[in-house]
């Protein structure tokens, strides 16, 4: 989720569900280690629970990044071994890291070794010609063996020497029963399933068989669907929140942050799907994508939206429109 989920967008996230899990965008543990760490992990308390997730192969870095990450009040450190970048070839990180088990296995204990923060993984289920479950046994085994408990698993393989970042994300097959079959074979791992989960009957149905689920796409290019996870799971009974009160919620952070020196853009860019597959979304869409983005734009674009959210909510209460089945979100 490069460039999505940056510490403004778990902020506005975290407006809608007050439970679920937020993740950060993958870092290189070099670009913590040797550059503006102050600025990279920086983020509001509010978001928690929130982990850091990391990118990189050196684990002497690794370890001073998930130091580094702890100190500064993050609640899980997370070594990304499924991110399918072109640009893990060379010098291997994410998804190219599933070739290299031992040095996988070397960066999750030195990580272990040096904070007392839960590290957790995220693979693919393989890498290239691997079409079978066994190389995901075979890698389990290294988890296992650093010492980490809890893995995240994208029910894809990465075609690393074919195809494209974009079309991994979708183009190769889908196989939940092999995460469901790592949980069965390895009882000791939390297991958590991911990939092309963007529907509410879905999520429970993989709850069945995994200890939890991560939703992406759904939940960052639909946001409003999240509402739903703290009632279908963590039990809570107050009434969901509206979408002019999500942005209402936002209001003394983007002022806040208006004083830092933000600009409204860096907040407002992902807001844009709060009203995904309503009747006149594209009137809160246009006004976040130009006004947001304009030089002197301040505190006043967010109120404006606050108005338009008002309104658009106001006129699906009088006259609801027909239901339609909301478009497909894959990832």
């Amino acid at each position: 989720m490069l460039g999505w989920t940056d510490r403004h967008a778990r902020f506005f996230l975290r407006q809608i569900s007050a439970n679920a899990r937020m993740y950060s965008e993958m870092l290189h543990a070099e670009a913590l280690v040797y550059g503006d760490a102050e600025g990279f992990l920086k983020f509001h308390p509010a978001e928690h629970p929130v982990a850091f997730q990391l990118g990189g192969n050196r684990p002497e870095n690794m370890a001073k990044a998930a130091r580094m990450i702890e100190q500064a009040g993050f609640d899980e450190v997370n070594l990304n071994c499924g991110c399918p970048s072109e640009r893990g070839h060379a010098d291997p990180y994410g998804a190219h890291l599933m070739a290299k088990p031992e040095l996988v296995r070397d960066c999750l204990a030195a990580m272990r070794d040096a904070c007392s923060l839960p590290v957790s993984i995220k693979t693919r289920i393989g890498i290239d010609r691997q079409d079978s479950y066994e190389p995901l046994a075979a890698f389990a085994q290294v988890v296992v063996e650093s010492g980490c408990k809890l893995w995240i698993v994208h029910a894809r393989k990465a075609w690393l020497d074919g195809l494209s970042t974009q079309e991994n994300r979708h183009v190769p097959p889908l196989h939940y029963d092999y995460v469901y079959r790592l949980k069965r074979e390895f009882p000791e791992l939390t297991v958590v399933i991911n990939g092309a989960i963007d529907e509410w009957p879905a999520v429970h149905e993989h709850l069945q068989h995994t200890d939890g689920v991560m939703v992406g796409r759904r939940a960052y290019k639909d946001p409003f669907w999240l509402r739903e996870a703290d009632a279908q799971l963590f039990g809570a009974t107050a009434e969901p929140v509206s979408r002019a009160q999500i942005l209402r919620r936002c209001l003394p952070y983007l002022e806040a942050e208006l004083t830092r020196g933000a600009h409204p853009r860096d907040l407002m860019r992902h807001t844009v799907g709060l009203f995904r597959d309503l009747r006149g979304a594209s009137n809160f869409r246009r006004h976040v994508s130009v006004e947001a983005h304009k030089r002197e734009a301040g505190l006043e674009v967010l109120e404006h939206a606050i108005r338009i959210a008002d309104w658009l909510e106001e006129r699906e209460r009088v006259q609801p429109q027909r239901p339609r089945r909301s478009s497909p979100i894959t990832g």
